[in-house]
């Protein structure tokens, strides 16, 4: 961070601040923002109804009160991404925005969520059949059925602009994930598993911190002992390739819970010290089709992904799409055009790199000479 930079921060859901709030200023040259995925989701629901109240009517509906509204499980990550976009969009704009987010597993999913739901809004939905709307009273006499209304189309490409520009912002180049973790068993297998995911995502880790490291230098032998597992723990983590890497902090245990921009400035002078260690990089590398038809006869479609592991590593062709899925995480990816008019021979897992090969169909791909 420079002199006269602008740093925005979105809280982390569940703080206690109304979802309407602004950033208020904590500091010069740095804004607050706490978000309330109850109130986010009140002031949804009341403004849908709302929209709707000639439906409702119709239906003889009651509508809901505000009071007697409470938040499911998920209204805080889109709460989460809503703000995410509200600060991103506001102007004048920030030199730099972080994102508090949920535990790392959680990040992931909610990270994922916009090309998820508009994934599943095509389906449901597909853009395309809106250009049947003027024949869609004949349609439905015909086949008998009703068919959907115009108003569930424009609601849908509405929620569709609103979820492409998160994703936009999300998949943007200078777009990157921070994880922060306790050194420990538990930490090094979670960052294993959180580090394909993210790279499933085509996420980029530009650091790891490691967070409440006790001084090794403690009289006390249980302290001594657990600041000796931290060590080893810091080790594992930092392992891989030392030309491939994202740097590896370590934070000192202050005794307390941080608390003002005191404990935060510490923290932050420690951060911009030199690494402890370096871990593997994420990701951040292009996915590739190399062509090798004419030394091997396939395509090899290549997909950097760091920390996933053979067992836990799944692959299924559904038409032009295949599900990769890797540990707790899954996505589903497009083919390149190229490769949907091939069939798949085979795939190998190496370097934290999966590979798939495909081979041409016969009758689909011109002879070569």
């Amino acid at each position: 961070m420079t002199d006269g930079e602008d740093v925005g921060t979105v809280g982390a859901a569940g703080a206690t601040a109304d979802a309407d709030d602004g950033p208020r200023e904590v500091a010069p040259g740095l804004r607050l923002a706490r978000i309330d995925p109850a109130a986010d989701f009140r002031a949804r629901v009341v403004a849908l109804q709302e929209r709707a109240r000639s439906a409702l009517d119709l239906l003889g509906a009651e509508p809901l009160d505000d009071d007697e509204l409470a938040e499911p499980p998920g209204a805080d990550a889109l709460a989460l991404l809503r703000a995410l976009r509200r600060a991103h969009a506001s102007e004048p704009g920030y030199d730099l925005l972080v994102v508090d987010m949920p535990p790392a597993e959680r990040a992931v999913r909610t990270l994922a969520l916009p090309e998820q739901t508009r994934r599943w809004l095509r389906r449901l939905l597909p853009p395309e059949r809106q250009a049947a709307r003027a024949l869609r009273p004949v349609l439905a006499q015909l086949a008998g059925v009703p068919m959907p209304a115009r108003s569930l189309y424009e609601s849908a490409g509405r929620l569709d602009r609103d979820l492409a520009a998160v994703q936009e912002l999300i998949e943007a180049p200078e777009t990157t994930v921070r994880l922060v973790l306790d050194p420990g068993p538990a930490a090094v297998r979670a960052l294993r598993a959180v580090r394909a995911g993210l790279a499933l995502h085509g996420l980029t880790v530009d650091a790891v911190i490691a967070n409440r490291l006790l001084p090794d230098t403690s009289p006390d032998p249980w302290l001594a002992d657990l600041a000796a597992r931290q060590r080893k723990a810091l080790d594992d983590l930092g392992g891989g390739l030392p030309a491939d890497a994202v740097p590896l902090y370590g934070l000192p245990h202050l005794g307390r819970h941080p608390e003002g921009l005191d404990d935060l400035g510490e923290l932050a002078d420690r951060i911009a010290e030199p690494p402890a260690r370096h871990a593997p990089a994420a990701a951040g590398e292009a996915w590739t089709v190399e062509d090798r038809l004419d030394t091997d006869g396939v395509l090899l479609w290549r997909l950097p992904l760091p920390g996933a592991t053979k067992e836990t590593l799944t692959l299924v062709r559904r038409g032009n799409e295949v599900v990769v899925t890797t540990g707790p995480f899954r996505r589903v990816l497009p083919l390149p055009s190229a490769l949907r008019r091939c069939t798949v021979t085979g795939a190998r897992l190496a370097d934290g790199e999966l590979s798939v090969r495909f081979a041409p169909e016969p009758g689909l791909w011109p002879e070569r000479d």
